[in-house]
This record gives C-alpha cells, sequence and structure tokens, in this order.
C-alpha cells in the first residue's frame, strides 16, 4: 500500500523579503493530477465540485479547486490533511472509469504572489500577457517561469498561485525576489 502519512515540507522559507509584492508560500497541498475526461463527472462529485472542462478555467469550492490542465487532465487541490482519505474517495470514483489518478502532494510546491505589481514580476519569466483582461481572475495555464515549468493561476485581480515542482522552487523564488527589486 502506498504510504500518504510522511510530513510534506516546503523548500521555500517560512518568511520571503520582497518589496512591491507580497510573497508567501501556500499551506501544503493535497496534489492529484486526474487524466481522462470520462472520469471528471464521477471524480468531481467525489471531489465536491464540477471539474471545468473548458479550457484554461478553474473551479473551487470551499478549500478545493479543480484546474484545467489540458482536455483531458486536471489538478486537484485540497488541503494536505485530506490526502490519504482523499485519494482513497476519489481512485474509489474513478473505479471502472478509463482515467488515472496520481499523487503528487510531494512533487509541487506553491507560492503566493499577491499585490498591486504581482503581474509585472511574474512578467519578468512567464512569456504571457498577465493583464487582468488577458488573464482573468480564475484563469489558469500551465506555462513556464524562466527555465522551470509551473502551474499559474489567477486567484484574484492582483493574486496569483504558482505550483511548481519543489526542486526548481529555490530558483522561481530567487528570480521573483529579483525581479520585484527590479519593478519600479
Amino acid at each position: 500500500m502506498l504510504d500518504l502519512s510522511s510530513a510534506r515540507t516546503s523548500s521555500l522559507p517560512i518568511a520571503i523579503p520582497a518589496i512591491n509584492v507580497t510573497l508567501t508560500p501556500a499551506a501544503p497541498s493535497a496534489r492529484f493530477v486526474l487524466r481522462g475526461a470520462d472520469a471528471w463527472s464521477a471524480v468531481g462529485a467525489a471531489f465536491g465540485l464540477t471539474i471545468p472542462s473548458r479550457p484554461l478555467t478553474s473551479a473551487t469550492s470551499g478549500d478545493r479547486s479543480a484546474l484545467w490542465l489540458g482536455p483531458d487532465e486536471c489538478l486537484l487541490l485540497a488541503p494536505a490533511a485530506e490526502t490519504a482519505a482523499l485519494y482513497q474517495a476519489l481512485a474509489a470514483a474513478l473505479d471502472g472509469i478509463a482515467g488515472a489518478l496520481v499523487d503528487i502532494s510531494h512533487r509541487q510546491t506553491a507560492l503566493l504572489i499577491e499585490g498591486a505589481k504581482a503581474a509585472a514580476v511574474l512578467n519578468a519569466g512567464v512569456p504571457l500577457d498577465l493583464s487582468l483582461a488577458a488573464f482573468p481572475v480564475g484563469m489558469v495555464t500551465r506555462t513556464i517561469f524562466e527555465k522551470a515549468e509551473i502551474v499559474l493561476w489567477r486567484t484574484g485581480s492582483e493574486a496569483f498561485r504558482v505550483e511548481v515542482w519543489r526542486s526548481f522552487a529555490p530558483y522561481v523564488l530567487a528570480l521573483l525576489q529579483a525581479a520585484d527589486r527590479d519593478v519600479a
């Protein structure tokens, strides 16, 4: 049986100095990649929300979120304390349906970026138009930040969540801090 009980530790410092934005490590999360659009309805019901089927969108209910990553792929986020029980419930919902559920909770960490200059700081490494008109609240995409693959989710008009592999988190954080110093 898969051991999901080990504690999650962040590869990011607790306090992150910044000038123009607030950089905060997100709370530890349960993270599951769900593949197979045929499974979205059943797994979404077990997860407690409708998994978005429109490209680049997200759905949130309480402390759970589903992020569209591709035509047959989404990222499910929930509190870390729910990881083991949630995995069992979602796997049971997937039983007999073509699809795959993978727990990636230990692979990734997240950084919250907030403030009036959050989009400008992110644009130092993200080659997308992050204006509110082009990248509205709720929009999510898999992209790059310099050389690191990230999942970028706009959670508010001046707030973003960056999901990044733990091994790249210090690199992304250092570049964000450098960009934060350079933003006028």
